[in-house]
């Protein structure tokens, strides 16, 4: 049995044609700035980190039926819920039922500019060489994933040729389980369409995915 990812649609039909907007039209109505400002702020406090967060929201059962930021609300909620900041009668009623669970830390208004500018970087030391270097021949593992991962499905089993090497960033796979960063090598892999998709039409296109070294095996 495989984690099923509502959001790995890569290679998929049937989605519709992506249209695309204004690069300034970041919201389309109010509340989606405030949905956005809930989630850096609850994820600023450490209640879950950002691949909880991803996987929270890939798995939603309604995922293919919801905008952008109905997604992110829904995430955001069952996030909650699970770790017992609120409760689905909290949810249903609209106010606080019960004393609120404490946390350790808090975004302040004054502090926003300065944490978003800061951003979260996932890059961490080096703890033993990379495995793979630029020009290498690799083939990504070919068993679906049980668990949060950021191998698309389309790309499993596939041969690429390593084109850079970024190094070492937290593994989502591991973060999103709450098994500690586990970081791990990270390179560019590019592949071939017709090798990812198999059919004519494909040649001359090129993919660029970045994998995390537990992704990729050698090829000889």
């Amino acid at each position: 049995m495989s984690y099923q990812s509502n959001a790995d649609l890569g290679g998929g039909d049937g989605y519709g044609r992506v249209v695309p907007e204004p690069e300034a039209a970041s919201f389309h109505t109010s509340w989606e700035a405030q949905v956005l400002a809930l989630a850096v702020a609850m994820g600023y406090t450490g209640a879950w980190n950002l691949d909880m967060f991803r996987s929270a929201r890939e798995t939603l059962p309604d995922y293919s039926t919801l905008s952008y930021y109905e997604i992110w609300c829904k995430g955001l909620l069952r996030l909650m819920i699970d770790r017992g900041l609120i409760s689905d009668q909290e949810l249903a009623s609209g106010h606080a039922l019960t004393p609120a669970r404490s946390l350790t830390r808090f975004l302040k208004a004054a502090d926003v500019a300065a944490v978003l500018a800061k951003g979260s970087p996932t890059v961490r030391p080096a703890t033993a060489p990379a495995l793979f270097t630029v020009g290498d021949r690799v083939r990504t593992v070919p068993t679906p994933a049980l668990h949060h991962t950021r191998l698309p499905g389309y790309a499993r089993g596939k041969r690429g040729v390593v084109e850079r090497v970024h190094g070492v960033h937290v593994f989502p796979d591991a973060n999103s389980q709450g098994l500690g960063e586990q970081p791990q090598w990270l390179y560019t892999v590019v592949f071939d369409g017709s090798e990812l998709w198999g059919d004519t039409g494909y040649e001359g296109l090129r993919v660029s995915i970045d994998a995390w070294e537990p992704y990729l095996q050698r090829l000889q």
